[in-house]
């Protein structure tokens, strides 16, 4: 058989720990023997990024920027454990959050379903896809701990030099601590063309929801700006496509969510959509059943696994034991990235073959095989549990007559 041809490269991004080794075993066993894989790679093992001074991180996101579709292997963002574990000139950042910062795009995030895998919520019979904002909020806050006696102000200067002052908190008989937020109108913006451009083509209502009657400036904003380009660019879009936005606070949405039956989109700012994102996985079964893509508002995609890199696994692996580790979402992401590649370049071969492999795949576990994780949760009777690597031949063997 042929290989099918690609037109323009991928942007590879290579991981960490477990994940890398199955990065690996899914190019040999299900990729390259179908696919003349084009790639420009780009190693994110810790190891490297130390090396480059993350360097590294920062070329593969402009390659992204240049190629428009990648495909990213889980990674080690580093702690003070890891620090002396692989000596670490320093403790760099989540190469996920400087991809998003430098792409600012949106992560949306859905479970891959699976007949004899039931939802903790029995309701939720369609995927619930997060929308997730990926830039600000907690995760570039500056933090203090103030001494007592001390008097915590929040300081605006304007361009004039001009002062304004809110007090946050006066602490003259005790001690304690303050943190900074901040967030741009243009990144919640790009944020609210994200999600309704992406409601557009997988034909999904969108929710959004904030705290907007306690924090009346800062989730306000929020709220306006969604509401702003929605009647704006996307009412009309969403009418003629028969769907909707609704926005409504955030405590009320999450009891929406519980009780609804899924298939729409949740929009959530950053540190919501970070905590909802694994919660809505649980719920479905399994982090490792959970796809994630990138989208940058001018069309960028950049797909991945939602779930880290397995250490556990890898020690066992480098002791020589088997393990039993969930590929699926990486599998997925293989076949995300390679899908959009073949719809950006025109290659129906490409795109035919990405469904083949999402096919073989979930044919592979509705027949009963499938890692410890999953057979803990399946409820097929005379299930097999088998290792990594057996799964993904077992992958194989039905993708084989299906291309």
């Amino acid at each position: 058989m042929s290989k099918i041809q690609m037109k323009t490269p991928l942007v590879e991004m290579d991981g960490d720990e477990m994940t890398r080794i199955i990065w690996k075993m899914i190019k040999d066993i299900l990729l390259v023997p179908y696919v003349d894989l084009k790639t420009e790679y780009y190693d994110l093992g810790l190891e490297y990024r130390n090396e480059t001074n993350d360097r590294v991180t920062i070329d593969s996101a402009e390659a992204t920027k240049k190629y428009g579709v990648a495909v990213k292997c889980a990674t080690i963002t580093p702690n003070a454990a890891r620090m002396s574990e692989y000596d670490l000139k320093e403790m760099w950042k989540s190469p996920n959050g400087t991809i998003r910062a430098i792409l600012d795009g949106t992560v949306f995030r859905a479970p891959i379903l699976v007949k004899g895998i039931t939802p903790y919520i029995p309701t939720w019979t369609k995927p619930i896809t997060i929308a997730r904002h990926a830039y600000g909020d907690v995760y570039k806050n500056v933090e203090m701990r103030v001494d007592a006696g001390s008097k915590a102000e929040l300081v605006c200067t304007d361009k004039n030099g001009n002062e304004t002052r809110e007090l946050i908190y006066d602490f003259s008989d005790e001690a304690g601590i303050i943190q900074g937020l901040h967030n741009r109108d243009k990144s919640i913006a790009s944020f609210a063309r994200a999600c309704f451009n992406y409601a557009l083509d997988t034909k999904q209502d969108v929710w959004f929801a904030t705290k907007d009657t306690i924090s009346k400036k800062y989730d306000h904003r929020f709220k306006d700006i969604f509401q702003e380009i929605f009647d704006a660019e996307y009412k009309e879009k969403f009418e003629a496509a028969n769907i909707e936005y609704f926005y409504t606070l955030i405590d009320d949405a999450v009891a929406r969510v519980i009780r609804s039956e899924g298939g729409y989109i949740w929009a959530c700012k950053n540190y919501d959509g970070d905590v909802m994102s694994d919660m809505v996985a649980t719920a479905y079964g399994s982090l490792a059943m959970m796809t994630s893509v990138l989208v940058s508002p001018d069309g960028i995609y950049e797909y991945e696994a939602a779930h880290g890199t397995v250490q556990r696994h890898y020690y066992k692996y480098l002791k020589g034991e088997k393990t039993s580790t969930n590929s699926v979402a990486t599998i997925f992401a293989w076949t995300g990235a390679l899908r959009k590649r073949g719809e950006l370049d025109e290659l129906p071969d490409l795109i035919k073959f990405a469904d083949n492999l999402e096919k073989a795949t979930i044919q592979t576990i509705e027949e009963g095989v499938m890692t410890g994780d999953l057979a803990a949760l399946s409820s097929i009777e005379n299930k097999q549990t088998v290792d990594t690597e057996s799964f993904l031949k077992a992958v194989n063997e039905r993708l084989v007559k299906l291309v």
